[in-house]
């Protein structure tokens, strides 16, 4: 068996001393990147396991979507408890669909980051109730919902006290999307929760064809570390990395408001246009990064101005870099009376339709983004 394991193993290539990463030295964000210098090293580690090793830093990697969902069906198998991290700016695109029955009977802790972004004086009880409702409605069934922000130190403490809750003496998977803060907590958890120091080295963490990472902790168990699943529905994965500075907030969210009438739009950039359609006069809340500028003009007129205009005075991104991004979908929307509603666009953040009258807007966003309505999160 050894033989015939060792055979296969060379028939794939190289593979990481620490992960089982098959080693590669193209994509910086892929599993098992090493630098070309690093590979007359012995043993060969990949950059991911060679920061763990000597900076406790824990990098996210991306995985396909079948090899996320293969790695999922794993968990089912075992006795442990899921940490699932969520971006609460970018909910409904980070949240993975269909966790439940992946992960069989064990408990689900929902982790919900970045809350530094929020409006100053958010009430928290609201938002983790409206988590919770959220949650429920993708029919994920969470045992806690902890609101933290793990750039921030902020709630991390409530982390720790439910992982000490619901734990008991079982491994811990973390699971997640890119960019949702995941490697932040993850190395705050090796800080605060785990006997990991500089001299360790990488074969303290056993190999695995799975990608993913186990990091020892103080009871012999382990916090396994998976990749983050790329979900391609959300803005900030289409863009170009220079336009993400622009679209990710990194202090809290200042609402800009708009009072429209029908027949009126609005331009984020040359990224998103939002069509005021049908309804009377209201105000829209934008919840959106500071860098993002917004450009309001008359429905009739809006063809020709982003026309005229795209990559110039409607910007990011500029001209080169939107040939790069898919061109727009039209989303009609329907925004129900007495009902507080948002408009929720995947990695740009969200509209609240401010009032009960109901309306008709229109949402134009790059092909595939996730565009929908939702119960207001503010």
């Amino acid at each position: 068996m050894k033989t015939e394991n060792k055979q296969r193993d060379q028939s794939k290539g190289p593979s990481c001393a620490g992960c089982g990463a098959a080693l590669q030295t193209a994509e910086k964000d892929k599993p098992g990147f090493v630098p070309e210098a690093a590979l007359k090293r012995e043993p060969v580690i990949c950059q991911r396991c060679f920061r763990i090793k000597n900076y406790n830093e824990a990098s996210t990697v991306a995985l396909d979507h079948d090899e996320f969902l293969r790695l999922l069906g794993s968990i089912g198998g075992t006795d442990s408890l899921v940490v699932h991290i969520v971006d609460l700016f970018d909910f409904e695109g980070s949240l993975i669909s269909g966790l439940q029955r992946f992960v069989g009977g064990n408990p689900v802790l929902l982790v919900v980051n970045k809350i530094d972004l929020l409006p100053k004086g958010t009430n928290y009880n609201r938002i983790r109730n409206w988590v919770q409702r959220q949650a429920k409605s993708q029919g994920l069934r969470v045992v806690d919902v902890v609101l933290c922000s793990a750039k921030r130190n902020m709630g991390f403490e409530h982390v720790i006290d439910a992982l000490e809750q619901f734990r008991g003496r079982r491994d811990v998977y973390v699971v997640g999307a890119t960019n949702v803060g995941k490697s932040t907590l993850i190395n705050r958890l090796i800080r605060d929760y785990s006997d990991l120091d500089r001299e360790l080295t990488v074969s303290r963490y056993p190999g695995t064809t799975l990608d993913a990472v186990r990091i020892p902790l103080d009871d012999g168990n382990f916090i396994i570390d998976t990749p983050g699943i790329v979900y391609p529905s959300r803005l900030t994965e289409m863009v170009p990395r220079e336009v993400l500075q622009a679209l990710l907030p990194d202090k809290p969210i200042k609402p800009f408001v708009y009072q429209l009438n029908p027949g009126q739009t609005l331009f984020m950039g040359s990224l998103v246009r939002f069509d005021y359609v049908d309804g009377e006069r209201l105000s829209f809340t934008l919840y959106v990064s500071g860098g993002l500028p917004v450009h309001r003009t008359k429905l009739e007129r809006a063809d020709e101005l982003y026309a005229e205009h795209k990559g110039v005075l409607l910007s990011p991104p500029n001209a080169e870099q939107l040939a790069e991004i898919p061109a727009w979908t039209r989303h009609s929307l329907r925004i129900p009376r007495g009902i507080k509603t948002d408009v929720f666009i995947s990695g740009l953040g969200w509209i609240q339709v401010n009032g009960d009258s109901g309306a008709l807007v229109e949402v134009y966003a790059p092909k595939g983004v996730k565009v929908l309505t939702r119960e207001a999160l503010i």
